[in-house]
């Protein structure tokens, strides 16, 4: 039976005026099978109304478990239900993971209204905003760090050679030189926590040139076992970098894909424009969106709040510099780095104006 002629008059008169609404709409029956849509949340399931209708919620989301959850709850009383941050992936789009604000409300014995507010873009602002701030902390402390400890190092050294001259036996320098060794190393961790100190040198280059580049070292080095494959918007205008610092950048992110799969798996280098972006909360008419995309593990859940922070890694033998110098790299250049990552999906996305903007 049609939806507008089961459902009270009022609100079958609203039907146009629901289809206008930003937020998504859904009413379902006593199984959960949808009844009607409105235009946004047929957008946000990505299922038009005469594909939906009469068709279990549970076949348009997977993992429909906390959707199903509120209306359940919902039907057990008369007041609404609310969950925010909900994570939906809608079932014809599997890539893509939103984040709603959704509330249950009972209509009547049988019929349950849910409300779909998409806060995936307003998630992705604050989301971003933190990391600049955290950037901003990061480079404040490790400069400082990196400052008194390069002092002392330099002493240590010094002393090293000098106790070096004065021993009897050239056996005993085997000592001195292993402290000459590892003050050399930690200097030049050091170097490596306080990144490049010089601002980039930007020219016209289009993103291609540097991931070809980035793709044949890559094929060099990576396991037999390991596919890496191009997925290019040939359309894709210059941007305005340094060369060098995000090739650096580039290599960061995907050599850590590589090392993340191990021996099988596959990396995909993929470009896209976008409209309408933001970065933080500055909004740009386009940008590039240069993502690396691999079916490993994925990034371990404790790690995913710090996984941008200095020597955090969860790699034996790894130093935890890799992606904290990419994001520093890439945010000299007014971008910023973005990642989702679950099982067999992990999604590193570097996003570069496409204007000349002012460094960071």
């Amino acid at each position: 039976m049609a939806f507008e002629a089961r459902i009270a008059p009022p609100l079958r008169d609203l039907t146009g005026l629901l289809d206008a609404l930003a937020i998504g709409i859904a009413i379902v029956d006593s199984r959960s099978t949808i009844e009607y849509l409105n235009a946004s949340a047929q957008t946000l399931l990505a299922a038009g109304i005469n594909h939906a209708r009469g068709r279990p919620l549970a076949e348009l989301v997977r993992d429909p478990a906390p959707i199903e959850s509120i209306i359940a709850r919902a039907r057990l009383g008369s007041d609404a239900i609310a969950h925010r941050e909900l994570k939906l992936i809608p079932t014809a789009l599997s890539n893509t993971q939103l984040v709603v604000d959704c509330t249950a409300t009972p209509l009547d014995a049988e019929r349950v209204l849910i409300e779909i507010s998409d806060t995936t873009r307003q998630q992705r602002i604050n989301r971003d905003t933190a990391l600049l701030t955290q950037l901003g902390g990061n480079r404040l402390m490790v400069r400082q760090l990196a400052h008194e400890i390069k002092n002392p190092l330099g002493g240590l050294r010094g002393a090293a050679q000098l106790l070096e001259r004065e021993l009897p036996a050239e056996q005993l320098k085997e000592y001195t030189q292993l402290i000459i060794r590892e003050a050399d190393r930690l200097r030049k961790l050091v170097d490596n926590l306080l990144g490049p100190g010089a601002l980039p040198h930007k020219a016209a280059i289009n993103p291609h040139e540097l991931l070809e580049h980035v793709y044949r070292l890559l094929r060099s080095e990576a396991p037999a076992g390991v596919l890496i494959s191009r997925d290019y918007d040939p359309s894709l205008p210059d941007v305005f970098v340094d060369r060098d610092q995000m090739i650096q950048a580039m290599l960061n992110i995907s050599r850590n894909a590589v090392q993340a799969l191990g021996e099988h798996g596959r990396l995909v280098l993929r470009t896209r424009a976008l409209i309408n972006a933001t970065i933080g909360t500055s909004r740009h008419r386009a940008v590039a969106s240069i993502e690396f995309e691999d079916n490993g593990p994925g990034v371990p859940v404790e790690f995913a709040d710090t996984i941008f922070y200095p020597l955090v890694t969860g790699r034996p033998g790894g130093n935890g510099l890799g992606l904290a110098v990419a994001q520093d790299l890439v945010t000299r250049h007014g971008g910023l780095i973005e990642f989702e990552s679950r099982p067999g999906r992990t999604v590193f996305t570097m996003l570069i104006p496409f204007e000349e903007g002012s460094d960071v």
